[in-house]
């Protein structure tokens, strides 16, 4: 296996990844986790993503006019608690989409371990948060003009916990970069919102889903 080029084969679906594959993002952040403890089961799920990139070569991002949420950004939040049973990590995954057409995706381990669902969810909504403060001033620069950007999210604790309605000593421990969180909740300039798991578009960038999902 030391002869393997899986290193310069997951390097090339990075790139794509990051470019333009947001489909695959959940399948290379996986197999990327392996770079230096590579087995036989490691090199055949990159052949399967490399497969599967083969057959679906016409498809492509895709962005149109929604006169109902016109051209505004929309920002899309999951997790996965304890995807990661060697360091017991947790997996974000968020999505960003602009004139119904995503525009910045993520789908990594958390840095540290959450104790809990609630602060998986609660880690992952604040680097979504940061990407979308980042976002938000992005468009405002290039001219389009939109007064907050709505980020959904599935779990409804985690939404209280950054409204600042939950006091609890089991979130005590939950680190203060966290919690800057609720700052950007009060300003009003993004706005946390529920949303179902069944139209959560981050959803496949944290799990394995059904093929109808996907």
């Amino acid at each position: 296996m030391a002869q393997i080029p899986y290193a310069n084969a997951v390097g090339a679906l990075m790139y794509a990844m990051v470019c333009t594959r947001l489909d695959i993002s959940h399948a290379v952040s996986m197999v990327s986790r392996y770079m230096h403890d590579l087995r036989k089961g490691h090199w055949q799920a990159v052949k399967w993503i490399l497969r599967y990139i083969h057959g679906t070569t016409d498809s492509g991002l895709k962005f149109e006019r929604d006169d109902r949420l016109g051209q505004n950004l929309v920002g899309y939040v999951d997790s996965y608690y304890v995807d990661d049973l060697d360091k017991h990590r947790s997996i974000i995954g968020y999505v960003f989409t602009l004139a119904k057409g995503p525009v910045s995706w993520r789908s990594t381990l958390q840095s540290t371990v959450a104790l809990s669902t609630t602060e998986a969810e609660y880690m992952t909504v604040t680097e979504a948060f940061k990407e979308a403060i980042w976002l938000h001033g992005l468009i405002e620069d290039l001219g389009l003009v939109q007064e907050h950007v709505n980020v959904h999210c599935d779990s409804q604790s985690a939404i209280c916990l950054a409204k600042n309605q939950v006091h609890h000593s089991r979130t005590k421990h939950i680190d203060v970069r966290f919690h800057f969180v609720r700052e950007i909740v009060d300003e009003g300039d993004i706005l946390l919102q529920k949303f179902g798991t069944a139209d959560n578009l981050a959803d496949m960038l944290t799990k394995c889903v059904s093929r109808i999902k996907f």
